[in-house]
């Protein structure tokens, strides 16, 4: 075995037919031996400045043997012994059809640390344009861009394990441009709608606790269909949320954990759907608290579920929603009738509120409307108080300019930016307890914050001087 030559040295030849040469050490086989990469240039300026490029891009970098090989072989290689048994079969799935149908046409033989990021991003415009396997229904192979971002979400996965196994130098990925999620907008029935199908529901014995659970609950569709008569505290009011049934594809479904380590959760349930459920319990078969209609020791089978609800939208004469769109009618109406994100948030088993908060912004802004109205009123249709009449003295909106320079005058309140797209407006005013009470509204710009908040301070404004009024203050 010869002496070990450290990588990024290099060296430079002029070749027989003109061009010139040059290789450096990139890393080392399982012998020792060096492994070399050969860069060529037409002159020998132009190929010094390629060889510094090299020797900076390899520095620091101890690649192995490995690194010859495909990026098809390494995708296969990463799936089998990275991701087989750490994920869903369900998404295990999923990127194989990804791999298979669009990575390896376009990059899958070539040799993986020869992949650049304008491979990468040939490739995303490639498949953005003519990507599909088949035509769509309009006739077109265009990908979407949220298959695109998903496929680049995935593949800088795998570089970036590639990286650590020193199979590659860096991630190609990351310098790579790809389209922004484009999901499909929510749909949320609103109060007549959602009369509407309650009494639908209403009709049907089999299927009737199983939706008004979920409109009081927003659990996700393999939650629900998973849930077990162990999970459920009669005394306590509580259900224990801890598996879900995740789709194998084909139709078939299995047991398995919940998206995410937030999503094994404890919630309180109303007290309408704690009821319901000890009377349940009372006539139940099954250990399942949903199961299949026609065979109760299965549970319910989540495509199952999905039929009947577009069966019942069909029926009411109500939008074609998906079924996590009746997970976002509770969250919304859970916010509008006084439940706090942080309350909300674990209830639905999200990350972090922030993740609830970047969903429903569209309902955080009102939340402060009905603060100590719960989920109940808006569904269960409890009993609650009108709320009080705007005073004709309240301040206008108008009153109120927000300063836009470094620092915010008092009174202005303020805004800070969560993430990318997501601004929370605050304001803190010292109430008649002498405490500061804050309240909060969202929006996916600075320019619409400032919007809401100059109402939310308006608002609070006229709220505290009612207050005053009411307990005799004078001015």
């Amino acid at each position: 075995m010869g002496k070990r030559r450290p990588s990024g040295d290099g060296m430079v030849r002029k070749r027989d037919d003109g061009r010139w040469e040059g290789r450096i050490v990139v890393g080392h086989k399982a012998n020792g031996d060096p492994i070399f990469r050969h860069v060529y240039a037409k002159t020998q300026k132009a190929l010094t400045k390629k060889l510094h490029q090299s020797i900076e891009c390899y520095q620091d970098v101890d690649l192995t043997e490995d690194s010859r090989m495909t990026l098809g072989e390494w995708l296969d290689r990463w799936l089998a012994e990275y991701k087989d048994g750490t994920i869903r079969p369900g998404t295990l799935e999923g990127y194989r059809n990804y791999i298979e149908n669009y990575i390896k046409p376009q990059l899958g033989g070539k040799q993986v640390s020869l992949i650049t990021t304008q491979d990468v991003q040939r490739m995303y415009r490639r498949l953005k344009n003519g990507g599909r396997v088949r035509e769509d229904a309009e006739g077109s192979k265009r990908l979407s861009d949220s298959t695109v971002r998903h496929i680049h979400t995935m593949l800088h996965g795998a570089m970036k394990a590639a990286v650590q196994a020193h199979i590659i130098p860096k991630n190609p990925t990351e310098s790579a441009t790809a389209p922004k999620l484009n999901y499909k907008p929510m749909q949320v029935l609103n109060e007549q709608e959602l009369d509407t199908f309650l009494q639908a529901v209403q009709k049907d014995d089999v299927w009737r606790d199983f939706f008004y659970t979920e409109l009081m609950t927003g659990l996700r569709r393999g939650e629900i269909c998973a849930l077990m008569w162990r999970d459920f505290d009669a005394k306590a009011g509580t259900l224990g949320i801890s598996r879900t049934l995740h789709s194998k594809g084909q139709g078939v479904y299995a047991l398995g954990d919940t998206k995410t380590n937030q999503g094994n959760r404890t919630i309180i349930l109303p007290e309408s759907v704690a009821a319901l459920l000890r009377a349940r319990k009372k006539a139940s078969i099954s250990q399942w608290i949903f199961p299949q209609p026609t065979s109760p020791e299965l549970p319910m089978n989540p495509g199952t579920a999905y039929r009947r609800l577009k069966t019942l939208l069909e029926e009411a004469g109500l939008p074609s929603i998906r079924f996590h769109d009746l997970r976002h009618t509770f969250a919304t109406l859970a916010l509008q009738n006084g439940m706090d994100v942080k309350t909300l948030s674990a209830m639905l088993g999200h990350v972090s509120a922030a993740t609830t908060l970047d969903i429903y912004t569209h309902a955080t802004s009102d939340m402060q409307h009905a603060a100590a109205r719960k989920i109940d009123c808006g569904i269960g249709k409890a009993e609650i108080q009108d709320e009080p009449a705007p005073q004709a003295n309240a301040p206008a909106i108008v009153d109120f300019q927000p300063y836009m320079g470094k620092v915010r005058k008092p009174g202005t309140g303020c805004i800070s930016q969560i993430n990318d797209h997501l601004f929370e407006g605050r304001y803190s005013p010292t109430w008649i307890d002498g405490k500061k009470h804050a309240r909060n509204v969202y929006a996916h710009t600075r320019e619409e914050c400032e919007e809401k908040l100059k109402v939310l301070i308006a608002e609070m404004k006229a709220e505290l001087a009612e207050l005053k009024r009411q307990k005799g203050y004078k001015h």
